[in-house]
């Protein structure tokens, strides 16, 4: 009977200000996620990089939930100074806890603003290469060459030596001809399939030429600029034409040494 006295004494005492703290909150929630969506169409008008979007959108709306649970606190009677202080305390220790997490966030900041490069770019840094897939303010996710996803905390790529491939690479093949062979005729061919191969790029032109007098061969260099979407395909389409066409033209590849037995 005493516990249900003493219940009935505080529900009486604090029900109607724990409705009110319950109901501030709630309108608390609604606001914030109304002032999020108001945030993001505003934001939306302007050239911001998607992740500074979605974090200023976060803020906006922790900033709305912190500001109507310290008055749905006040309504409950519970001390503000007191609170405010203890989560200031807190919050030099939390910070203290989450170095690594907030470099990774000043980091993903930098790179967004500064924009060393974006998604659809192909980069290597770190001993890793790939095209860029997503930048978030934690960490860039890189799409490797074997579709495998790599995941580069931000703090680790700002200060590095980071080599940006762009949209386009260059590939670089060879193909060794005999010392009989009408060169300008050879070379004719290779310009002629890459004139009419759809994914290489005219502009920049693809470079083609001689690049070594070896023996027993002369090598031909072919070089030319694919989008990096293409990178896997591209190339060996390339040697197939190239080897189908020199043959047909009865342009003679030379032989491998033969290895004496000993």
């Amino acid at each position: 009977m005493i516990a249900m006295d003493v219940v009935t004494q505080y529900a009486v005492q604090y029900g109607m200000q724990a409705v009110v703290a319950i109901g501030i909150f709630t309108v608390g929630v609604m606001a914030a996620r109304w002032a999020g969506n108001v945030a993001r169409q505003q934001l939306e008008r302007h050239a911001l990089e998607p992740p500074v979007r979605l974090l200023l959108v976060r803020i906006v709306r922790i900033i709305v939930l912190l500001f109507t649970a310290v008055i749905a606190l006040d309504a409950l009677g519970v001390p503000i100074a007191p609170l405010v202080a203890g989560i200031g305390v807190a919050g030099v220790g939390i910070g203290l806890a989450l170095q690594g997490v907030l470099s990774n966030v000043m980091a993903g900041l930098s790179i967004i603003f500064t924009k060393p490069f974006k998604v659809g770019e192909h980069i290597s840094l770190l001993g890793v290469h790939g095209d860029v897939v997503m930048i978030d303010i934690f960490s860039t996710v890189l799409m490797h060459p074997d579709r495998s996803r790599v995941i580069i905390p931000n703090r680790k790529i700002i200060g590095e030596i980071l080599h940006n491939f762009g949209t386009i690479r260059q590939v670089h093949l060879a193909v060794d001809v005999t010392y009989q062979t009408d060169l300008d005729r050879a070379l004719a061919i290779v310009r002629d399939i890459f004139a009419t191969h759809p994914q290489v790029l005219k502009d920049p032109p693809p470079a083609i030429g001689i690049s070594l007098l070896g023996r027993p061969a002369i090598t031909i260099a072919v070089e030319p600029w694919i989008a990096v979407a293409h990178c896997g395909t591209v190339p060996g389409e390339l040697n197939k034409a190239i080897l189908e066409r020199l043959r047909a033209a009865q342009i003679e590849f030379p032989l491998p040494p033969v290895l004496s037995a000993t």
